[in-house]
């Protein structure tokens, strides 16, 4: 790291050549130092914004210079550039004409924090989920080809915590079969594959990345084609086992990608010529540039707490600390970790396994305290999921903890190693329903239609933290199938939480309040809102009974049955999409005939739609699930006739 590319929080610099660029174009005529000077005034500038608005800090820092390099060395928006997970995209968004929107990030009606196709053509495919970047990129590739346009360039940036997913590695597979134009660059801003890195790898990686070595291989593997069966085999192998004990590319090249670094991605001087060398190679097939970069470079703060600044609030630039909001009820992430670990005190048998996520789930609490039964599997939902389906088979007790929407992608797993083998894995949903400022890529929206559909499954949802432990305690004793419990992002309600959690019945509600006309069937946390809803109805002559279901599956046939034949309106609430418990009370009602007798049901989820980034409290609102909504559900279900006789 030198000196000159490192930046000190001491406020906003000016930053004269970053005010003259509105589009990668602007790059291009620049010099080498002034480049690297446009990177020091990006990263002063990422920081500033970030510091705003919050966001994912450290990862954007950690691509300044790869970004400046690869804009001005290729042809984008006509080369495409693809960044994996896309949370590293910040600088990215600023070079490509979204500077003056830079500091509405992750707010309602601003940028993505996330690439976006909708948002700029220097954005070709959109993402927020890592590994796909490989994928996509392959088929912009052979697009290009079948589009009569083999001149165009194809860079996929993805990070070497996404190349823990097996999606990364099918890509490979599939493009080391053809002869595409595209280059793969590994963001290994961990270390994790790399070998030291210093002035001979860059020479190395120099030479290995120039025409006249790469027409050199191309002349020496037409020639081996003449030597006798066999021996242009070993010849090839020979030179690949060579480059691969220099490099550590090996793996690479067995999976069919020209291998080229490690090289330092902060340093200029080995960047831009490498990235030309790469873009005026006339050799074909698929190439890995391996660049080491190092989260949170140049900002001392991320530097030291890599962790900490990965995804952050608003901050002190200087400092580095971060706006602390006042302090509330823990959140149910907390809350479901604490209670995990403490039936895990008394149960030897349960497991805990997160994909990548440990700090997220709450499970690093877990490792601290059961280190051997802790398991991150990487970015690797599937194998996650099948791995607990067979400790499950030896009689263990597996958690798998991980995010609604990650969760989607295990899904055949989820069917075919736990559910149709009726396995007892326990999910345990994180970021279950709408989750702010991540946006609809992160929202939890589908677990309940997804799961529900399944045969045999029981599935949660706890109307509170308290209820959340009591949940926590009724899948451990789940033995015999499969079980689920989904819950929220964020703050509970303040709920005093039990010393130990109790075992629920399966498949029964519970009634909370008694009323008349209306009754309100709640699953999960948005019974606070129907409580809200029920009092304003109180207040306006309109007694409401308010029920939690508890369960989404199987639902309390019983309390639903004596709700239809006991009010004139039923409402169901949850925050989910549709196909889910509303879904299941409906075909219920149906089947029993109870809707034959006039009984005006109401089922409120959300909205057939994605919705935005913007505060939780005012996506709930967005989607129609707030109390006032209840209300207007209400109104609208009863009949004008009611309605005066209750001065509604």
């Amino acid at each position: 790291m030198t000196s000159e590319t490192r930046i000190t929080p001491a406020g906003r610099p000016a930053t004269p050549l970053l005010d003259r660029v509105d589009t990668p174009s602007d790059l291009r005529n620049l010099s080498n130092e002034q480049l690297r000077q446009l990177a020091d005034e990006l990263r002063a500038e990422t920081v500033d914004a970030v510091s705003t608005t919050g966001g994912h800090l450290g990862a954007s820092l950690g691509v300044v210079e790869l970004t400046v390099a690869l804009h001005a060395v290729f042809d984008t928006p006509e080369d495409k550039l693809i960044w994996d997970v896309g949370h590293q995209a910040y600088p990215h968004k600023i070079l490509t004409g979204r500077r003056s929107r830079i500091r509405t990030l992750r707010q309602a009606n601003g940028l993505s924090g996330f690439t976006r196709r909708s948002e700029s053509e220097y954005d070709p495919f959109g993402a927020a989920h890592s590994s796909t970047s490989i994928s996509a990129g392959l088929g912009f590739a052979v697009a290009n080809e079948l589009q009569g346009h083999p001149e165009r360039h194809v860079i996929a940036v993805i990070g070497d915590g996404a190349m823990s997913a097996g999606m990364a590695y099918e890509a490979m597979n599939n493009a080391g079969a053809r002869h595409s134009r595209l280059i793969v660059v590994l963001n290994d801003n961990e270390m994790s594959i790399a070998a030291p890195v210093g002035a001979m790898s860059a020479y190395l990686s120099r030479l290995m990345s120039s025409r006249s070595f790469l027409s050199l291989r191309d002349v020496a593997g037409r020639i081996s084609k003449h030597f006798p069966w066999g021996l242009d085999k070993t010849v090839k192998r020979a030179e690949e086992y060579a480059r691969g004990l220099l490099t550590g590319g090996t793996l690479f090249e067995e999976l069919g990608f020209y291998y080229v670094g490690p090289i330092d991605g902060h340093n200029m001087d080995h960047l831009l010529p490498v990235l030309r060398n790469l873009r005026d190679a006339e050799t074909r097939g698929p190439i890995l540039l391996h660049v080491i970069t190092k989260k949170g470079y140049g900002y001392p703060p991320a530097e030291a707490t890599a962790d900490k600044l990965h995804a952050v609030a608003k901050f002190n630039v200087v400092t580095g600390e971060q706006v602390k909001a006042p302090k509330g009820p823990a959140t149910y992430t907390s809350v479901f970790a604490d209670a995990l670990v403490a039936e895990a005190e008394r149960d030897e048998g349960i497991v805990a396994i997160t994909a990548a996520m440990p700090s997220g789930t709450g499970l690093d609490r877990f490792e601290k305290r059961f280190p051997e039964r802790f398991f991150d599997v990487g970015i690797a939902e599937q194998h996650a999921v099948t791995f607990a389906a067979a400790l499950a088979a030896e009689g263990m007790k597996p958690f798998a903890t991980i995010y609604s929407t990650f969760l989607q992608r295990a899904y055949d797993q989820v069917v075919h190693d736990v559910v149709l083998q009726n396995l007892p894995v326990r999910f345990a949903i994180d970021r279950a329903g709408l989750v702010g400022n991540d946006g609809a890529t992160h929202a939890g929206s589908f677990d309940l239609s997804y799961l529900g559909c399944l045969p045999g499954i029981v599935l949660m949802a706890p109307a509170d933290e308290s209820e959340l432990v009591h949940m926590v305690a009724t899948s451990v004793s789940i033995g015999d199938r499969p079980s689920a419990f989904r819950y929220p992002r964020g703050e509970g309600t303040g709920a005093a939480l039990p010393s130990r959690g109790e075992i629920l019945p399966i498949g029964r509600g519970r009634v909370l309040r008694e009323g008349g006309r209306v009754a309100i069937l709640s699953l999960g946390t948005r019974l606070a809102e129907a409580m809200r809803a029920a009092d304003e109805l109180a207040a306006r002559g309109l007694p409401t009974t308010v029920a939690d279901a508890r369960f989404a599956k199987p639902i309390d046939t019983a309390l639903l049955e004596q709700l239809a034949r006991h009010h004139e309106v039923l409402i169901t609430v949850e925050e989910a999409s549709a196909g889910g418990f509303s879904a299941f009370v409906a075909q219920h009602l149906a089947g029993s005939g109870l809707l034959d007798g006039g009984l005006r049901f109401r089922p409120m989820v959300l909205p057939d739609r994605f919705i935005d980034h913007m505060t939780p409290a005012a996506q709930i609102v967005e989607a129609g699930l707030d109390a006032k909504s209840i209300v207007r559900t209400v109104l609208g279900a009863l009949g004008r006739d009611v309605r005066e006789a209750v001065n509604l």
